[in-house]
């Protein structure tokens, strides 16, 4: 069983911003792919970023350059550094994990209650 809990969210303006972090429970916090996905208000979640055991990370081409995601195997956290942000990026952001395997909409195994990230313009 893992535990995934968000924190980091918050109100930012245009161009600036946010660390989320995902604490997580549990003793194979390493077997599991870490990562977040986000959803704004009328619209399907979506992948944001994930990273491995290892560090190998992915990101959604409108991310990239803009976030970076890191982990901290010892201290079972996930990071997603978030800069120049823009209203676009507004959204409930989730992490979730997936023992073994890359993220995918359908079929991790673990998710966050989700943190809210807003930007205003």
């Amino acid at each position: 069983q893992v535990q995934l809990v968000e924190s980091g969210g918050g109100s930012v303006q245009a161009g600036g911003s946010l660390r989320l972090s995902c604490a997580a429970s549990g003793r194979t916090f390493m077997s599991y792919v870490i990562g977040w996905f986000r959803q704004a208000p009328g619209k399907e979640r979506e992948f944001v970023a994930d990273i491995t055991w290892s560090g190998s990370s992915s990101y959604m081409d409108s991310v990239k350059g803009r976030f970076t995601i890191s982990r901290d195997n010892a201290q079972n956290t996930v990071y997603l550094q978030m800069n120049s942000l823009n209203p676009e990026d507004t959204a409930v952001y989730y992490c979730a994990a997936r023992y073994g395997a890359r993220l995918s909409r359908f079929s991790n195994d673990y998710w966050g209650r989700g943190t809210q990230v807003t930007v205003s313009s």
